[in-house]
């Protein structure tokens, strides 16, 4: 006799994102996942958005990625995620290289910066979002000391909007960090299951 399924819809899970970590976290939880990249120009949708602070531009772009890929796929469950980087007011993006990740890092020392975690689901044109937020603090770096750890760490600290990944190399870099470690790699899990669960999505 087959084993109960944990997830109920008919489809897999739809990820509006590329992310391997996205996806491997919700891999790891037992569900079955498929992604296609949302198509839109988040930069672009920034500026629309005007002076909306970074928690709701964080929900803006989690709810347009959702919305564009369930656009393209009709029926199905669509999970559109995105993370903004604040510190002392200011939205902080991807470094373009390691030139740039060093001037993020040089601003980020010493301090406490938050990350905004957004999720938004959509199913059958119904739209629930929600946002986390993780406080980091770094430890204090000189110049010297950013400089070693982006000669350790190398070209991978451009695809994360802080120049680092927790999960790696960029432990060394602090001295506090306070939340849920999958909101910190950028998709809260555990409210995002009691979610699901809600919805009937899932088995228990």
């Amino acid at each position: 006799m087959n084993p109960p399924a944990l997830w109920r819809a008919p489809a897999p899970l739809l990820l509006a994102s590329a992310s391997a970590t996205r996806r491997d976290l919700l891999a790891s939880a037992g569900l079955p996942v498929e992604t296609a990249p949302a198509r839109i120009d988040e930069r672009a949708l920034e500026a629309e958005g005007g002076a909306l602070a970074p928690l709701e531009l964080a929900r803006r772009l989690a709810r347009a990625k959702a919305e564009e890929v369930a656009a393209r796929h009709p029926g199905r469950v669509v999970i559109g995620a995105d993370q903004v980087l604040e510190c002392k007011g200011r939205v902080f993006h991807k470094p373009a290289d390691l030139a740039a990740a060093h001037a993020h890092l040089a601003r980020l020392q010493g301090r406490t910066h938050q990350l905004h975690s957004a999720v938004a689901i959509t199913r059958d044109g119904a739209v629930e979002d929600f946002v986390e937020t993780a406080r980091l603090t770094m430890r204090p770096l000189d110049a010297a000391a950013i400089d070693a750890y982006l000669r350790l760490a190398g070209a991978a600290v451009t695809t994360s909007v802080g120049a680092y990944q927790l999960e790696g190399l960029g432990i060394h870099l602090f001295e506090r960090v306070e939340g849920d470690h999958s909101t910190i790699l950028g998709l809260p899990l555990t409210p995002l299951l009691a979610r699901l669960r809600g919805m009937g999505l899932l088995a228990f």
